[in-house]
């Protein structure tokens, strides 16, 4: 899949992967928009690795040009 086709399943709450990752990279989710001490924060991606814990994640020119997204369970 496109980043453009996974895009809609990130905002309804879906994991996604690339294939062509080869690491230890999870997933990617979209964390929707919350509040920190009041003030609002917007949402932003998160990436689960294997040996470490939720990291903020910004798509490359790599990630968004893709074709080999796919939806995890």
């Amino acid at each position: 899949m496109t980043f453009e086709a996974i895009l809609p399943e990130l905002k309804a709450g879906k994991k996604a992967v690339r294939t062509g990752w080869e690491g230890t990279e999870l997933f990617v989710v979209l964390q929707a928009a919350t509040t920190y001490a009041g003030d609002p924060l917007n949402p932003y991606f998160l990436i689960k690795t294997v040996d470490e814990a939720y990291s903020v994640w910004s798509p490359t020119d790599c990630d968004i040009l893709a074709t080999d997204w796919q939806l995890v369970a």
